[in-house]
């Protein structure tokens, strides 16, 4: 296990420190915290957000920050990580475990194009970690497998605006057109609603003390993100997803 903490800028006067904890196993959990007019809306909650006082900000920017304090501060964090850590975790391998023949799922087709093709009845994929870690990269793994959360602002896909079609990274089903994108403000791809709903999944998510609903993909339980209710027009939802658990095909 082990502590890092970095300083960061978004905008005048907009500024941050994140810090994450090693856990060992090739994952992260991160805590920020918020100075100025900063706001990250962090749709994964592996992220704790803090507003502090003028006179600790500016202590947590020059360094000044007792040490001691810290490492008592991240020991007691990274208790309680461990502790949301182990059932997040639970829950997707529990859902991807094989259990005999592989259920069967009515999911709507579409060409990259983004035409619909029709309904078709699938099996769901089922695969082993071992399968998924060759298949997916580290950090598509940790998302799909382990329900983590990529950072805000760093994936590829949160300031897109080319037209296309938005697929499942596990398995190429079909979640989300460019037609239903909008700038969200939050540093991940928003759509206010998928290409079809047959093709996910919302399930609840009582993980880290909070009450969310989770989006998976229906065909083969890939962790994508979270829906919340502050969209847009015309459905007023904000399905707001990880783009390492997307594949973007441009439309020609």
């Amino acid at each position: 296990m082990s502590f890092h903490s970095k300083d960061f800028v978004i905008g005048e006067n907009n500024c941050a420190q994140r810090e994450w904890i090693d856990l060992g196993n090739s994952s992260r959990r991160y805590r920020y915290y918020q100075y100025g007019q900063l706001k990250l809306n962090l749709h994964g909650c592996i992220s704790e957000v803090r507003m502090l006082s003028s006179d600790k900000a500016q202590e947590r920017l020059t360094g000044r920050l007792d040490r001691r304090a810290f490492i008592g501060t991240s020991v007691t964090a990274f208790a309680g990580l461990v502790v949301w850590h182990y059932p997040s975790s639970k829950s997707v391998e529990a859902e991807a475990a094989p259990s005999g023949q592989p259920k069967m799922v009515r999911i709507v087709e579409f060409s990259d194009a983004g035409i619909r093709q029709g309904v078709a009845v699938v099996p769901t994929i089922i695969k082993s970690e071992e399968e998924w870690r060759k298949q997916l990269t580290r950090s598509a793994f940790d998302v799909t497998r382990k329900a983590d959360t990529e950072m805000a602002f760093s994936g590829a896909y949160w300031n897109l605006h080319a037209k296309g079609l938005f697929r499942c990274i596990c398995c190429d089903t079909a979640l989300f057109s460019s037609e239903t994108k909008f700038e969200s403000g939050t540093g991940w791809p928003s759509f206010w609603a998928p290409i079809a709903k047959e093709n996910i999944k919302e399930i609840e998510d009582l993980g880290w003390g909070m009450n969310r609903t989770a989006v998976s993909c229906r065909r083969c339980d890939a962790h994508l993100g979270h829906v919340f209710n502050d969209g847009p027009r015309p459905t007023g939802l904000r399905y707001c997803m990880n783009s390492v658990a997307l594949r973007f095909i441009k439309s020609a």
